[in-house]
């Protein structure tokens, strides 16, 4: 692409208090993990839902998880919201909302700037139940319906901005974040829109993932998320947000933007018919690794890091690190490239997760370094890592790069069968 889109402004926030880059690459390069006992400001019944995994023989539910610091915290009337509409909003309309805002402002804009422009809105996230039914009188604000629909997450960052763009809330589970950053790129290449805020967000309005996992003895043994170890045994649930300002480049340099990175392709597909509707299919992510590096025009050697999605579950893990040595994996003496998650750190952010692994890719770049994956003392079995070519982050590894630039790639599989690959490059 002679023109590509680019990156020119950032926010996230994560959990154990991060809510900027610098500190989310902190934590990262720290090698801190940032899982916390579940909040006890959200009126979740926890001491009967770890009683009650162990009492029904689930796999045990863990007093831990990678929670949002300041979830609940917002002021409505910065963003000109009533005190009344901001009760009925729910927690992920909120992060969004001033997520956006700091990426905006990343980007050296005034948020005011932007109103009766065509910038797009492009939002992952999926439904957590919030507040009482709407069928429920007791409920005084009226607010609910747009105070709850997953559709007003990206609405109401649209209306409070004041953008005149294309505004849409993605849903493909756990890879809706980077579903959303592919369609925001797809929209700005097809003149719907001339910048665009894309990425995802999740805050767990209730419990009910852990329950849910743990009848599907899908969530990790001792409540820690091991990635590509060979003692992975289930996952972690997290919360988290990032938020992207888009632009193509010649309008970057015209406005004398920084560029963050420059998006050198990405692809979505859809596993079909497996095993069950859940599980992977190493086919499809195969399909897509080599899709998302044709349209870069790239090979595999040109690039450094992978940020995979790596949530820790065997059956997971294992697809995809077969799928990712038929790919990315050394067919000559080079040595691959380095793969990691997040989620060792973090947990897994669900619908956010492909925000916060682009997030990282940047600010390794960077820093010209990749983090580790914590918890990994033995790394998985299921390859030969060496003889098949792949590296796994064990340590802070200095990251070098190649015709001036560091490319990064982010994947993200949701539990519906949709995949998601972006390929990034970090200008030196």
């Amino acid at each position: 692409m002679t023109d590509p889109v680019v990156i020119v402004g950032m926010a996230v926030e994560a959990p154990g208090g991060v809510d900027s880059a610098p500190g989310f690459w902190s934590l990262l390069a720290e090698q801190r993990e940032a899982l916390g006992p579940f909040p006890t400001d959200r009126g979740w019944p926890v001491r009967d839902i770890i009683d009650g995994s162990r009492r029904d023989g689930f796999k045990p539910v863990h007093d831990l998880g990678g929670f949002l610091t300041d979830a609940a915290s917002f002021d409505p009337e910065f963003f000109g919201i009533s005190p009344r509409e901001a009760v009925a909003m729910d927690p992920q309309q909120r992060v969004a909302l001033r997520v956006a805002w700091r990426a905006v402002e990343n980007a050296g804009i005034n948020p005011d700037e932007l109103a009766g422009h065509d910038v797009g809105c492009y939002v992952g996230a999926s439904v957590t139940r919030f507040g009482p039914d709407l069928s429920d009188y007791t409920d005084q604000t009226g607010h609910l319906i747009t105070g709850t629909a997953l559709g007003v997450i990206s609405g109401r960052i649209a209306y409070t901005l004041d953008l005149a763009g294309p505004a849409l809330t993605i849903d493909a589970s756990c890879a809706s974040a980077l579903v959303a950053l592919n369609t925001a790129v797809t929209a700005i290449v097809a003149g719907e829109c001339d910048l665009a805020l894309a990425g995802g967000v999740c805050v767990m309005n209730s419990p009910g993932f852990f329950v849910e996992f743990a009848k599907q003895h899908a969530l990790s043994d001792d409540g820690r998320c091991r990635p590509y170890s060979a003692h992975a045994s289930g996952t972690v649930w997290a919360e988290g947000a990032g938020m992207f300002l888009l632009q193509r480049r010649s309008a970057a340099l015209r406005d004398g933007r920084t560029i963050l990175g420059e998006i050198r392709a990405g692809a979505v597909n859809q596993d079909g018919r497996t095993t069950g509707l859940t599980a992977p299919s190493e086919t499809a992510q195969v399909r897509l690794f080599r899709r998302a590096l044709d349209r870069a025009g790239l090979t595999p050697d040109q690039v450094g890091m992978v940020e995979g999605h790596g949530t820790g579950t065997v059956l997971g893990d294992r697809t995809e690190l077969h799928s990712l040595s038929r790919t990315y994996g050394a067919t000559t003496p080079r040595r691959g490239p380095l793969l990691g998650s997040v989620k060792s750190n973090v947990g897994h952010s669900q619908a956010a997760a492909g925000a916060l692994g682009l997030a990282k890719v940047l600010v390794s770049a960077q820093h010209a370094a990749v983090p580790p994956t914590l918890h990994v003392d033995e790394p998985s079995r299921e390859i030969d890592w060496e003889a098949q070519g792949l590296r796994l982050a064990d340590k802070l590894t200095p990251w070098v790069a190649a015709g001036g630039y560091r490319v990064g790639a982010v994947t993200a599989f949701g539990m519906s069968g949709t995949n998601s690959h972006l390929i990034v490059a970090v200008p030196e």
